[in-house]
């Protein structure tokens, strides 16, 4: 299950409504990840675009990579404004195993950090500032993910 939310995300709803979603499907493991807009370098926040057609495939593959190990795997991202100190990111594994869940949870977020087709901004005085310096170029995104 992917959702993408405008604005920040209600991480308590998501996390207890995907529990609540799994809740009889008899997992031994819910392992959730949450990532929160830092403080950092003066930014009031970012703002997120996405690409949905390439993240939709993305996370599809990741979906048919969990189902021969048993796994299930959720993840809800921001479009636009996220302010500091509020979440951009949720992502969950549910498993018959704790160590499929712990190591796919580790997998997942970091290839997420490396190929989602989400591009960051910077919130600095109400604009909208590319963070080329934070962003991971994409693999075959052309001049999308190239930095100069």
């Amino acid at each position: 299950m992917l959702e993408l939310h405008d604005g920040s995300l209600n991480v308590s709803e998501i996390l207890t409504r995907w529990y609540t979603q799994e809740s009889d499907s008899n997992y031994g493991a819910y392992i959730p990840f949450v990532g929160t807009v830092r403080a950092e370098d003066g930014i009031e926040g970012l703002s997120f675009d996405v690409y949905e057609p390439i993240l939709n495939r993305w996370f599809d593959a990741w979906v048919a990579k969990a189902a021969p190990l048993g796994a299930t795997l959720k993840m809800a991202h921001s479009r636009g404004d996220v302010l500091v100190h509020e979440s951009s990111y949720i992502a969950a594994v549910f498993s018959p195993k704790r160590r499929v869940a712990l190591e796919t949870i580790e997998q997942f977020v970091e290839d997420f950090k490396a190929s989602a087709p989400i591009w960051k901004y910077d919130l600095v005085k109400g604009e909208r500032i590319y963070a080329r310096e934070r962003s991971t170029a994409i693999a075959g995104a052309g001049i999308l993910g190239a930095k100069s």
